[in-house]
């Protein structure tokens, strides 16, 4: 039976979904919401005022391993940085854009890859900075290296985000779901969503190239593809390399033995880290393909195997790079992890508070439910009463959800919409006759393609556009085709593989 709480949990619902297709943020009406639910249902505002806090000590509860795990990745991508190692590993790459349509595949390759292990916000100043002026000067425009960026590291690398697992985790939570299950899942459609929309985006660059060339004078075609765009790129310099002895011209003894040991150990750490990253996709792999002795990796494991080989490694960088000043310098590293990691997830917290309120798994810990009662669950309760009037099928549902994470990604950011599809796709999952993980995961891939940064131009595509050069808005324009097209075939091919 239906209450007022059930009733006005559905009507703050709707207006978050609202407040979202606006772009504004959500924080206040779920903060808000779950205040008037916390009173209504109890009676008393004390009720409401302890179910705010609650709801979000809850949520930041579950959430906590992916602050840890951002963190932790960041505070290790600062202290490379520091010693040059970050520049190191990517320099090497650069030899091997030999011309624009080499460029486009190593930009996409080395940004998805980047961007799985260190997300893609503090992977673009790596690329932008290095590659993306290398691939410029290969004869690739700088709109095809910013498309090309975009959709690798913004679209296809976080909206599986399966070695961290942060949005698989959102999502599972959300939706009372196996993390395990909604990554494997996530990682193949963003693939095929991926791989759809850089194939149709490069085609579409190499028809537009080949219309420039058409109306330029014969003598103007080798210019590949920096015909004008290529003017905004004059302003970046290609580092050809990290010299050991340019630096240290001019030091005292003293300082110039402390760089070229801090030289030395940045080569030695541009390798061992990338090797150490690789190892662990391998160990992940040969795991879920059944190899005995290498532990399970199900659920937080893998998050957590990742997460100490950073830490780890952290230690050694922080060593290496000042060995007096280490004990001091790892704690700053580590404060810049979490302010990043709270800064990108902290809005996360109030808005899943507001939908784990909606949960029978969560709501007990939030409510004061009184003896010998369940703990409501006022979603699932909703859903349950108008499943009459819902269609049966698989597909509708499946597109609804897609669209549902498309509009919860308009305000920019692609996670704060996690709770509610994963909410959602736990409710309705029963009712349409396919698994939350699969509704789930088709809900992950809409939000976080759309408000990560592929589709919105007030999101992080502001910072690859920036690096290129070129207008967000055009950017996100020349995404858009490319990127719905792969949503709507990895969408059909769920409900096909699921």
């Amino acid at each position: 039976m239906l209450t007022a709480s059930h009733l006005l949990y559905a009507l703050v619902t709707i207006s978050v979904i609202v407040v979202m297709f606006f772009r504004k943020g959500v924080v206040i009406p779920t903060l808000l919401g779950t205040f008037i639910i916390g009173w209504v249902y109890a009676g008393d505002a004390i009720s409401g005022f302890k179910a705010v806090y609650l709801s979000n000590l809850s949520a930041a509860k579950e959430l906590f391993t992916i602050f840890l795990i951002i963190a932790l990745m960041t505070a290790l991508l600062a202290s490379l940085r520091d010693i040059g190692a970050d520049r190191r590993m990517i320099i090497p790459i650069q030899r091997m854009m030999v011309n624009g349509h080499v460029a486009y595949i190593v930009l996409v390759l080395v940004t998805y890859v980047l961007s799985l292990f260190f997300w893609p916000t503090p992977a673009a100043p790596l690329v932008g900075a290095l590659l993306l002026p290398a691939a410029v000067k290969a004869g690739l425009s700088p709109m095809a290296a910013a498309v090309a960026i975009a959709l690798a590291g913004q679209g296809m690398a976080l909206s599986s985000d399966y070695i961290m697992q942060v949005a698989p985790m959102l999502s599972a939570v959300a939706a009372g779901a196996s993390t395990t299950v909604i990554a494997d899942r996530a990682l193949v459609l963003s693939l095929i969503t991926g791989g759809v929309a850089i194939t149709l985006a490069y085609m579409i660059y190499c028809r537009s190239l080949k219309s420039r060339r058409a109306a330029l004078p014969a003598s103007t075609h080798g210019r590949e593809g920096a015909v004008s765009e290529s003017q905004s790129m004059r302003r970046h310099v290609l580092i050809e390399g990290v010299d050991d002895g340019a630096v240290a011209v001019g030091l005292p003894p003293e300082e110039m033995a402390r760089h070229r040991w801090r030289m030395r150990w940045s080569k030695l750490l541009a390798v061992l880290v990338p090797l150490s990253l690789l190892a662990i996709m391998a160990v992940m792999v040969m795991s879920k393909l059944g190899e005995s002795g290498l532990g399970s990796f199900e659920g937080g494991d893998g998050a957590a195997f990742i997460g100490g080989v950073a830490a780890l490694l952290l230690i050694i960088s922080c060593v290496v790079s000042n060995p007096r000043k280490a004990l001091d310098r790892i704690s700053d590293y580590i404060i810049e992890g979490f302010l990043f990691a709270f800064r990108a997830m902290g809005p996360v917290i109030p808005i899943a508070g507001f939908f784990f309120l909606g949960s029978s798994d969560f709501s007990g810990s939030i409510l004061p439910v009184k003896d010998g009662l369940s703990a409501p669950a006022f979603l699932f309760d909703l859903v349950a009463s108008i499943q009459h009037m819902l269609p049966s099928s698989g597909y509708l549902a499946a597109f609804c959800m897609l669209l549902i994470g498309i509009i919860t990604g308009l305000d920019g950011s692609g996670f704060s919409g996690l709770p509610l599809t994963g909410s959602l796709s736990g409710a309705l999952a029963s009712t349409v006759g396919l698994e939350p993980e699969t509704l789930a995961a088709v809900g992950q891939m809409g939000a976080i393609w759309a408000g990560g940064g592929t589709l919105v131009a007030w999101s992080s595509l502001v910072a690859v556009a920036g690096f290129a050069g070129v207008s967000v808005i055009e950017l996100a324009r020349r995404n858009f085709i490319p990127v719905m097209t792969g949503l709507i075939i990895s969408t059909i091919a769920a409900l096909l593989l699921w």
